[in-house]
């Protein structure tokens, strides 16, 4: 493309270094600047609509033009626009959204810490969790583990929880006593003849193994998403939680669910807890919280978590932690609407509905030769490409195909996000049918133009 110094896109080049993008690529290309949105659409400057099929970042559940959340930031911001939560202070909605989010929770939680984005709420459980090692005069107890293809975040401590390589490689990560044990990708990492319930008893051997070799006197969490989101969406396996759970409860390490991309109904249950069956003493969430309207995260700790570290910061004489905008009133106030909206309109069930007629219309694509798989759970999904069909084997390089079928899919007008080589799918929760339709059929469309293109030879 041709930038002009002074339009959006050349002062975009000349001013800005974006996140998850080569930057000389970016040098050359340029940016899609999006100037307004409408329920699942975006717009560019130029006019060009588009479906929005990734929320944003998996995270606009309400759409890009729910009037009572941008109602409710400006009541909230006329009242008052700001206060913190340090030294004893507070105010309503944070009060109130933390009571809403603890009777919300779907297994006994007992506080609320409210953060800013996903990368800080992991930070600061694993943070929580060294501290509350150290009360319980385990300072042994350091080591956490997370799993290859996790996404936790990019903070140092979340980036280092998240098993992507290029998350990690030049930034010397992961920091120390942060382990990862496989991932539950069945399709991709089960051996010949072996079963869903087998692949699931071999990743909880592996743990054990692991925990074993470390010594489980060492080990204090597991991190984990319910359903794997940036790295592949990967759904676990038949049988996957009961096995891991019950390899934890055996060595007494604590389960974080990382309920980021899963909470508030993207899984087709209000958390991905729910939906595969966890027992977490941590559950984090951000992103469908407040529909991306405004940042705030949470993290949720049961008794088992807080009443240590209670005890430990009364020892000290304070808990040496917090961020200037954590629980921000405006946030808390869209957070607080947003979940009355997805309550009021049962956009849960509407997800689980809307997710089996997506799933349903995705499964045709199985059978082209470049689809190796098709994946996911309620309104969350992907589609795997392969170069070779019969031997599972992806392109050369990792992610040409990815790339290439996201180019076509933007001419098309939507919007999805290759991760390498598996095309994401999770459009925001009050998707319709026809919209649903429109996305796979744009899909389809450029798988045929990808195969005929010749670029998976």
């Amino acid at each position: 493309m041709t930038m002009h110094p002074n339009s959006p896109e050349g002062r975009d080049v000349a001013y800005h270094l974006h996140s998850y993008t080569n930057a000389r690529a970016h040098q050359e290309a340029g940016p899609l600047v999006i100037g307004k949105g409408d329920g699942v659409f975006v717009e560019d400057i130029h006019g060009k609509r588009y479906i929005e099929a990734m929320s944003g970042l998996w995270s606009v559940g309400l759409g890009f033009s729910e009037k009572r959340l941008v109602d409710a930031a400006v009541r909230q911001m006329s009242e008052l626009p700001f206060y913190h939560t340090f030294s004893h202070r507070s105010h309503g909605p944070v009060i109130d959204l933390a009571e809403k989010l603890i009777g919300l929770a779907p297994v006994p939680m007992s506080k609320v810490y409210f953060t800013n984005s996903g990368s800080e709420a992991n930070d600061t459980a694993l943070k929580l969790i060294w501290y509350r090692s150290n009360a319980l005069g385990q300072p042994e107890r350091k080591k956490v583990i997370s799993r290859q293809r996790a996404y936790h975040g990019v903070t140092i401590a979340a980036a280092s929880l998240t098993g992507l390589p290029n998350n990690h490689r030049s930034f010397d990560l992961p920091i120390a006593n942060v382990l990862h044990t496989g991932s539950p990708h069945f399709w991709r990492s089960h051996r010949p003849g072996e079963s869903e319930e087998d692949f699931a008893t071999r990743l909880a051997t592996e743990l054990e193994e692991l925990i074993v070799a470390e010594g489980p006197e060492t080990i204090a969490a597991f991190f984990a998403e319910p359903l794997m989101g940036a790295g592949g969406v990967i759904v676990p396996p038949a049988t996957y939680w009961e096995k891991i759970q019950a390899v934890l409860k055996k060595h007494d390490i604590l389960l974080v669910a990382d309920e980021v991309i899963c909470g508030f109904g993207r899984t087709g249950n209000l958390f991905g807890t729910e939906t595969f069956g966890l027992d977490p003493d941590i559950m984090v969430m951000s992103k469908q919280l407040s529909s991306s309207y405004l940042p705030i995260s949470a993290l949720m700790v049961n008794e088992r978590v807080f009443e240590p570290i209670a005890d430990e910061s009364n020892r000290i004489g304070v808990l040496g932690h917090g961020y200037t905008a954590a629980g921000h009133p405006v946030a808390a106030a869209v957070a607080l609407e947003n979940l009355t909206i997805i309550e009021e309109r049962d956009l849960v069930a509407h997800a689980r509905e809307m997710g089996a007629y997506m799933h349903a219309s995705l499964e045709p694509l199985k059978d082209h030769p470049l689809v190796g798989e098709v994946r996911g759970r309620g309104l969350i999904g992907a589609v795997e490409l392969v170069a070779d069909k019969s031997l599972e084997i992806p392109a050369d390089p990792t992610g040409k195909l990815g790339a290439a079928m996201n180019a076509m899919l933007i001419e098309k007008g939507v919007i999805s996000r290759p991760m390498y080589d598996a095309m994401a799918l999770c459009p925001p929760l009050i998707v319709r049918k026809p919209e649903i339709d429109q996305i796979v059929s744009a899909f389809s469309e450029c798988l045929d133009e990808l195969h005929a293109s010749g670029v998976a030879a």
